[in-house]
């Protein structure tokens, strides 16, 4: 089933079904199917023809996704970088942005461990 351009899996329900959209998360879905007048406990294939426009109109009035959303993203961003923010410059260090840490973890926004200096760990070779 498609909805908005995007691939939904058919097997489970429908809210969660829907968050496989970028810029739709759970709480986004649930108001979804509020507006819509579908039950949260039904199945993505179970939904009809008619829902699923339904579905569609309401996403396209009133939310950005996919592309949209990830372009709004990186416009916000370059705007922070911009101006010169702390966020703005974290942003352009690689480094986390809300706060965090960045003594002993971080390693998902640092990347992999560089060594300085040619300083490497060696294991210990055993004596036989």
């Amino acid at each position: 089933m498609r909805v908005v351009g995007v691939n939904i899996p058919d097997n489970k329900l429908i809210p969660y079904a829907l968050t496989y959209i970028q810029g739709i998360g759970l709480a986004s879905a649930k108001k979804i199917l509020k507006i819509a007048r579908i039950s949260e406990n039904v199945r993505a294939s179970d939904l009809t023809d008619a829902e699923i426009s339904k579905i569609n109109q309401i996403i396209e009035k009133n939310y950005k996704v996919e592309g949209e959303w990830r372009r709004q993203i990186r416009e916000d961003i370059k705007r922070l970088q911009d101006i010169g923010s702390y966020r703005g410059t974290r942003h352009k260090k690689g480094l986390p942005v809300r706060g965090q840490r960045t003594r002993h973890n971080a390693r998902t926004r640092k990347g992999k461990r560089k060594t300085i200096g040619g300083v490497s760990v060696r294991k210990k070779t055993e004596k036989t």
